[in-house]
């Protein structure tokens, strides 16, 4: 696994003259894709749970999750990107998404509504957590451009929270 991490750290051979100088890209990027594995699974478990919930809210319920699932991989490929931009290398496949990743899959059978509802308002409550700690990285390396786009996804991410926590009452 050593492997997958170096590897994702490394510079890419072409070089994006960003400013930032090499330091930023050696501390930038591996949250970059710390964030990019987060946001996967969590884009995974919400389609799980669209794809699952049943109950008398349910066409809400499943609109609702395909909506944020939705955002979700948009984000995810805006924080590929971003990595690139800095020089980096980002993720190239699932095994390199759980090694990174800091949010739990769900694997149940069966999951209640509610209980969904819940889970994915946790997760995306830790997501801001990520995001601001690598928004300190970010701002103590002068990358503006990344510390405005984590605002941006700390912004999406407690409306996804809002969404979740109205929805459930």
């Amino acid at each position: 696994m050593s492997s997958i991490i170096e590897n994702l750290v490394s510079p890419a051979p072409i070089k994006t003259p960003s400013g930032l100088g090499e330091q930023a890209s050696i501390v930038i990027v591996p949250g970059l894709n710390k964030l990019l594995a987060d946001v996967f699974v969590l884009y995974i478990k919400t389609k799980n749970f669209h794809w699952h919930v049943s109950g008398p809210h349910f066409r809400d319920y499943h609109l609702l999750l395909d909506d944020q699932a939705s955002a979700l991989l948009a984000t995810s490929d805006l924080i590929a990107e971003r990595a690139r931009k800095l020089e980096g290398i980002t993720i190239r496949s699932i095994e390199e998404i759980l090694a990174l990743c800091r949010l739990a899959e769900n694997r149940q059978d069966c999951v209640e509504a509610k209980d969904m509802l819940a889970e994915l308002r946790e997760d995306n409550v830790k997501l801001v957590a990520y995001l601001r700690a690598l928004h300190e990285v970010c701002s103590a390396n002068a990358d503006v451009a990344t510390t405005s786009m984590i605002e941006d996804w700390i912004d999406q991410a407690e409306q996804r929270i809002w969404f979740l926590l109205e929805t459930a009452r």
